[in-house]
This record gives structure tokens, C-alpha cells and sequence, in this order.
């Protein structure tokens, strides 16, 4: 790469550039090695001018997420309404950390986390990262006290959702940032952060009855692949197992969505019960081959949805209708690697 200086760009561009300039020079050189003067002189601008965008050459790193990170923190100083109740805190935690992903475009980060080796930037990021991951537990934590919740519960739920906002970056740089959204990561992140979130319904919990215990607890527990986590036994031979699956959520449609998802999902012969338990699964065909062999019954093979997820619907033990669905995501833009 020329070490010329670029000269002629317009001053609107400046900060780009900088950012650009120094991502080069971490690249060729290392980041240790790198100084600010070496970046304003590649970058063809003055170092005062360094100084108007970043505060140090590891804000050119970070200058993107801070900016987001500080309007999360005055979002969450924000309460809306007479008082704040733990779920109006809680929605207004989710909401917010949602926020910070919307447009968040490849940029300085993204390059240094799939670099990471190449920059010299291991130390430097690791510790950097712990910053941004205690501003946002700081933020979540102390909206959550101001709700009225216990101090320890508020806290590991800021620690939960800081971890889980920089392990999607993470995440969506790795799998290469440009491909999708970072929403998309940032959602599965914050899902997996959510149960630390006070609720006044803390659990979802569905009771089948079975009436052949044993092959329908091998069937959800080894085929399926639920984790159980209690098994009780009373008089009169009354069994329960309760097996956990991830996040629960529960899914009210109305007649014309029941009848728009019957149409997407089969082909018209095996309609929605009133109640359907589905179950996100990461490969929807392979799971529904093994459900069948393991004696459930197809009603409906694998097919894409309109929106790109992988649905199967099939009739298992203890009458349950089931659906498994894989979420595909977005596609890749037009002429990305798909390598």
C-alpha cells in the first residue's frame, strides 16, 4: 500500500479517512507501532484535525459503538410516564439495546475484531471491550434499581446485556459484518440475556398429558433434544419430567393468520389445532427425519416460509401437534461471498 499522503478529499470526509488510514497502518504495521502522526500522514490531514474525531488512535477503533453506548445511556436516564414500573424498565432496556443495532454498518470494529491477530490487537481489545461492556451494564443496572429492583438482580442483568451487545458485534463481524444486519445477532444476543430481566409471569410452562409416559419422555428428552431439569414421582404410579427448551414465548394469532400459516406450512390438509407447539431447531429437515423415525407421524415436510424460515409439521407423542422451524435470516446481498 502507498504511505503517500491522500490529499484533495473534502473535509466531510475526513473522519473516514482517518479511520481508513489508520485500519491500513494497524494492518501493515501493528497497532503498537502505529502512531497518530503516522495515521494524519497517510490520511493527508493535520493532527489537530485527528483530535476534532477521535481522542485517541484507539477511538478510531470504538468511535461508532461509543457514540450509540452514549445515546443508549441518556435513553435509559429517560422515564417516561409519572413513575417506572419493572416492566416498563425492563421494555425500556430491551427497546433501547435493540435500538443500538439499528444501521450499525461495517465500520473500524469490524475490520479490528476479524483482524484481531494481524493488528496486534488482542490486548488492546479485550481490554477496550470490558469498557463498553461495564457502560452498558452501568446503564441497564441502574434503570433497573430505579424501578425498584433488588440491586444484585439489576446488576447481573446489566452484566448479562453488556456481555451480550459486545459478543453479537463479536459474532456478526466474525460471520462477516456486510452479510446481515447486526440485528439479527443482536437479537439472538439479547435473547439469551432476557431471562436475567425481571417479569411478573417468570416462566411459560406447557402440560401435556401422556398417556405412555416412557416414549414420549424419550421422545422430546433423546430425539428432540429438551434438557431435563426436574423428574418427580408420586402415589398412585403419577410421574412428571419438565423438560426445558430454550426461550418460551407464547403466540396469539387470530383466525386469518392461523389460516395464512396453514397455507405457508402444509398444504392444506393438516390444519392448526387450537393450540400448536413449535419449536426452533437449527437444521429443520434433519430434525424432522429423526422425529419420524422416532415414531411422530409428517403432516407437513420442510418447506421455506415468505419469511425465510424452515418449517415441518408434524404430529407427536402425547397428541401434540408440533412445527419445527429453523431461522434462516436475511439473504446475502447480491454478489457477497458466499464462501
Amino acid at each position: 500500500m502507498s504511505t503517500e499522503p491522500r490529499t484533495g478529499r473534502p473535509r466531510a470526509s475526513s473522519r473516514e479517512t482517518l479511520a481508513e488510514a489508520a485500519c491500513e497502518l494497524f494492518l501493515e504495521q501493528g497497532f503498537e507501532q502505529t502512531s497518530i502522526a503516522d495515521i494524519t500522514s497517510r490520511a493527508g490531514v493535520s493532527r489537530s484535525s485527528f483530535f476534532n474525531y477521535f481522542g485517541s488512535k484507539s477511538d478510531v477503533l470504538w468511535a461508532g459503538l461509543d457514540e450509540r453506548i452514549a445515546a443508549l445511556e441518556e435513553t435509559l436516564q429517560r422515564v417516561d410516564g409519572p413513575t417506572d414500573s419493572v416492566t416498563d424498565a425492563s421494555a425500556a432496556v430491551v427497546a433501547a439495546l435493540t435500538a443500538l443495532g439499528n444501521g450499525f454498518t461495517p465500520d473500524s470494529l469490524a475490520l479490528a475484531l476479524v483482524n484481531t491477530s494481524a493488528m496486534g490487537l488482542e490486548a488492546e481489545l479485550e481490554r477496550e471491550a470490558s469498557v463498553r461492556r461495564s457502560r452498558i451494564a452501568a446503564a441497564v443496572a441502574a434503570r433497573l434499581r430505579r424501578a425498584g429492583v433488588d440491586a444484585l438482580d439489576a446488576d447481573v442483568a446489566g452484566a448479562a446485556h453488556g456481555g451480550a451487545v459486545l459478543a453479537a458485534i463479536d459474532a456478526w463481524a466474525r460471520e462477516g459484518a456486510g452479510r446481515a444486519p447486526l440485528a439479527g445477532s443482536l437479537a439472538r444476543g439479547l435473547a439469551a440475556a432476557a431471562r436475567t430481566l425481571p417479569m411478573p409471569v417468570r416462566q411459560l410452562r406447557v402440560v401435556a398429558r401422556a398417556e405412555d409416559f416412557e416414549p414420549a419422555l424419550a421422545f422430546y428428552r433423546d430425539e428432540l433434544g429438551l434438557v431435563e431439569r426436574e423428574s418427580y414421582q408420586g402415589e398412585g404410579d403419577a410421574r412428571v419430567t419438565i423438560l426445558a427448551a430454550g426461550e418460551a414465548t407464547l403466540e396469539l394469532s387470530n383466525a386469518g393468520q392461523v389460516a395464512l400459516i396453514d397455507r405457508v406450512e402444509t398444504d392444506g390438509d393438516a390444519p392448526s389445532e387450537p393450540i400448536r407447539i413449535a419449536f426452533e431447531v437449527d437444521d429443520t429437515a434433519g430434525a424432522t427425519d429423526r422425529l419420524v423415525a422416532a415414531g411422530a407421524e409428517l403432516e407437513a415436510s420442510a418447506r421455506l416460509t415468505p419469511w425465510r424460515s424452515l418449517n415441518s409439521r408434524l404430529r407427536a407423542p402425547a397428541g401434540l401437534q408440533i412445527t419445527l422451524f429453523q431461522e434462516l435470516g436475511p439473504e446475502a446481498p447480491a454478489g457477497a461471498d458466499e464462501s
